[in-house]
């Protein structure tokens, strides 16, 4: 129970709670301006501070953390688990909380301050020690991944921001799913760590999907997709692999390759020259081996012969001239002839000084293409070096995704498995708490018929994903009475938490969960938290503005009764009005 709410700045006002039905009320003389847009008159800060005191999270120039605040300290008097506390937090020295009272049976003990003389730990100590004192949560859960925790849970019986109000099932419009389902379980009455294990089995699906989605991407993605495709791949690159690094060893490099292979070029050039000569002079010395061998002379006999074979017969004076003609003919074949041998001659030397050259020449050069031929350019070894290295890497990605894919395989029959038979143990134990989880239904269904003369639903459903929660009220159309969803679910979470002991003993709301709600709905709900805590022995704290109090539709008792259980007034008819007493 929460008995007052302080701080040691004389401006601020004092707000004390009683038990049952508590009221903050501001009274709006005028219009508001911009100007009073950070903090009203305080309603919401108010709610603020009992959470700043619980150990919230706080950010820079945000909540109380605000240069206008600065150094201000916050007191909160409240019992817990019979005895009476006061915890200190300021928005200055901000990390820890100092605390006045008996801590003889807390778990966690807090350090002590002799100069001060005063208890303090850090705030996130204070949170987990608090998850012990008001809701029986375990100090100690380390290695827990997914657990209730304090700040979640007491976030539904104080809920601050417009955010918190759009779905009774969730504080924050940022509230992981997980963490929905885990903390409602466990305010239900449900077995939250099947909600963890649940989470657990999420985690698992995504890191089996990451694994398949490696193993589609990378190396020939979108071509190599199954398991089989990928073995003959891996095959085919090991073969390559062994095959280049095999060549790799036997690799020699030759320092003047380059050197090596242009003078072999050029011998080939050389004998390419040489064969064209060759095949010239063998030609012509062709040629005239034939010449001289047809070359014959004629003689003056058979000259006569023709011509007498003709009729004719020539003088002694022709004879004489054919013959000193025959002779100087016979003296030119000579000198055709001696000329003829003589080149021939030349020529045979000739081919034979080419093919000695061709033939040292060709050996020289085969001599050079042997070099090439066992040896190689370092560049060319570089090159093969790249592909050994890029071959590797083809066949690990090969092997990787392989591996990913064995596992994603593997790995999806055994998340079937466990779902199953996550699914099979939350059943029976959903089975086992009915007539806890029967209340739960009793309590909303009441809370709502109370406020629409309908019962609404409590739907609890198992799916394979986790529990599914979901409220209907037949008429809610419109976001008041989805706001009143909200109203009703708070209601029946602190009618079950009635059954314990001073955990946490009471339920805040600020005015923003009437925003648009039909002003007899607001009598309603308002007549019915004020019933059930004093039949149930909690607190029940809301914030509102005078203008939206729906006195004409209150039953005349409560009517009568409504200003006793206002505990504080503000007033923007002043400067300091308000719950810090000045505006900014």
């Amino acid at each position: 129970m929460i008995k007052a709410v302080r701080s040691d700045n004389s401006l601020f006002k004092e707000v004390r709670f009683d038990k049952g039905f508590n009221v903050v009320l501001a009274e709006r003389k005028k219009e508001a301006t911009s100007k009073d847009s950070r903090n009203g008159l305080g309603k919401t800060t108010l709610i603020e501070i009992i959470h700043f005191c619980f150990g919230a999270r706080t950010k820079p120039n945000e909540g109380l953390r605000v240069k206008e605040l600065e150094d201000w300290t916050f007191m909160l008097d409240l019992t817990l688990r019979g005895k009476d506390y006061t915890i200190y937090r300021n928005t200055k020295d901000f990390t820890k909380v100092k605390i006045e009272g008996d801590i003889s049976n807390w778990p966690v003990k807090p350090d002590y301050d002799k100069n001060e003389k005063i208890y303090s730990m850090k705030t996130a100590e204070w949170s987990s020690l608090l998850g012990y004192l008001m809701f029986d949560l375990p100090v100690d859960t380390t290695g827990e991944k997914y657990k209730p925790t304090f700040r979640s849970l007491i976030s539904y019986f104080a809920r601050r921001g417009v955010g918190a109000f759009h779905d009774p099932f969730s504080h924050t419009r940022k509230q992981l799913e997980f963490d929905i389902q885990i903390n409602n379980a466990y305010l239900l009455g449900l077995n939250w760590e099947y909600a963890s294990e649940f989470q657990l089995l999420k985690d698992k699906e995504h890191t089996l999907q990451e694994l398949k989605k490696a193993a589609d991407q990378g190396l020939l993605a979108g071509v190599i997709g199954t398991l089989g495709d990928m073995e003959a791949e891996r095959v085919r690159l090991e073969d390559e692999v062994i095959a280049s690094e095999d060549q790799l060893k036997t690799f020699k490099v030759h320092p003047q390759y380059y050197s090596v292979y242009d003078e072999a070029n050029a011998l080939h050039k050389s004998i390419q020259e040489l064969k064209n000569k060759y095949a010239i002079n063998t030609h012509i010395l062709n040629k005239y081996e034939e010449s001289i061998t047809e070359e014959k002379d004629v003689s003056v006999d058979n000259v006569k012969q023709i011509y007498k074979e003709a009729g004719l017969i020539f003088p002694e004076g022709v004879v004489k001239k054919i013959h000193d003609t025959l002779e100087f003919h016979k003296t030119i074949v000579l000198n055709r002839k001696d000329y003829l041998k003589s080149e021939i001659a030349r020529i045979k030397r000739e081919i034979e000084q080419q093919k000695y050259q061709i033939e040292n020449i060709s050996n020289k050069r085969a001599e050079l293409l042997g070099i090439l031929k066992t040896h190689g350019a370092l560049e060319e070894y570089s090159m093969l070096q790249n592909r050994v290295v890029t071959l590797r890497q083809q066949l690990e990605e090969v092997k990787s995704r392989i591996k990913n894919l064995e596992a994603f395989e593997e790995g999806k029959s055994v998340l079937k498995i466990e779902k199953e038979g996550l699914l099979q143990k939350t059943h029976r134990d959903y089975q086992e708490r009915k007539i806890q989880l029967d209340n739960a239904r009793k309590y909303f269904n009441k809370n709502s018929e109370s406020l629409y003369s309908e019962p609404g639903t409590l739907s609890i459903d198992i799916k394979d994903t986790g529990y599914k929660y979901k409220v209907d009220i037949k008429r809610a159309r419109s976001q008041g009475i989805g706001y009143m969803k909200v109203f009703c679910y708070d209601l029946t979470l602190i009618q079950l938490r009635a059954n314990y002991s001073d955990m946490p003993g009471f339920l805040i709301h600020d005015s923003t969960i009437f925003d648009g709600v039909d002003e007899r709905q607001i009598a309603k709900a308002l007549e019915l938290a004020a019933a059930e805590a004093q039949l149930k022995g909690f607190q029940y704290i809301c914030t509102l503005n005078s203008d939206i109090v729906p006195s004409a539709d209150f039953s005349e008792k409560f009517r009568n009764e409504f200003d006793r259980f206002v505990c504080i007034k503000f007033t923007d008819a002043t400067d300091d009005g308000g719950l810090l007493g000045f505006r900014f």
